[in-house]
């Protein structure tokens, strides 16, 4: 049978997604503890995978395996051997051919930002705190111009596996929520490193450290010396992949 998850995690604590020799990984800690509950190998095929220090809380895996276990008993079981910052809080069953990462038409991110005098404890571990106030709206202006597509080689690493640096952003905004600057963006797929990149060059126009006159330039390619520093991670959640018929909202044991 193959399986379709929903996971979350708090990355604070991990290398990242992918599996490293003697690393702390998200791949190898939920691996590990699917193989613990299935009893047999387990290969994991991730929706996008994360950096060190990112989060998620709609991140989708899929694998194959051999059990009588109900899908919700598969993620109880498996959340109850995980460590308390990454969870299997959903699992389906899937057609055969389903494939995590092929099969996604877009994935979702958010990024937040405490923009306040004072920093925030509580929210420290999903947000980034900029004390200096942020001119919101060049931050929505930059934002908007984001959408549509664009060449975006400015926004990831100078030697890249990439080939194609043209993305389709299909959302781009900011959005003020309480004491929280929150920056949502929808894509089909993103380049390594783009969306701190750009929540970073982002954050230099509404700090007034860049003009706005040289956002816009920086999305028709360029060298990724031009754009501004990769925002930190901690500030990054992916929160949302979409594709066109999965319900990972199972029933809950």
């Amino acid at each position: 049978m193959r399986f379709a998850g929903l996971v979350e995690y708090d990355g604070t604590e991990f290398v990242g997604w992918a599996g490293q020799p003697g690393l702390r990984t998200v791949e190898g800690t939920l691996t590990e503890a699917l193989e613990t509950v299935l009893r047999q190998p387990v290969k994991l095929i991730v929706a996008g995978r994360t950096d060190a220090g990112v989060h998620a809380s709609g991140q989708v895996v899929s694998f194959e395996a051999q059990t009588e276990l109900a899908p919700s008993s598969i993620s109880y079981r498996t959340t109850a051997v995980l460590p308390e910052d990454v969870a299997l809080r959903r699992c389906v069953p899937v057609g055969k051919n389903f494939d995590a990462r092929r099969d996604a038409r877009s994935r979702s991110y958010e990024y937040r930002v405490v923009n306040d005098p004072i920093r925030s404890p509580l929210k420290r571990r999903r947000s980034i705190h900029i004390a200096r106030r942020l001119d919101i709206s060049l931050l929505q202006e930059a934002a908007n111009l984001v959408r549509g597509v664009h060449d975006f080689r400015a926004f990831t690493p100078a030697r890249s596996y990439h080939v194609r640096f043209e993305r389709v952003i299909k959302e781009s905004l900011w959005e003020v929520l309480e004491e929280l600057l929150v920056y949502r963006i929808t894509a089909d797929s993103f380049l390594y490193g783009m969306v701190r990149a750009l929540v970073g060059t982002m954050l230099e126009v509404g700090s007034g450290k860049r003009a706005f006159s040289d956002f816009t330039p920086l999305l028709y390619g360029g060298e990724r010396s031009a754009a501004g520093s990769a925002a930190p991670a901690g500030g990054l959640t992916l929160v949302y992949v979409d594709y066109e018929n999965l319900n990972l909202e199972g029933e809950t044991p």
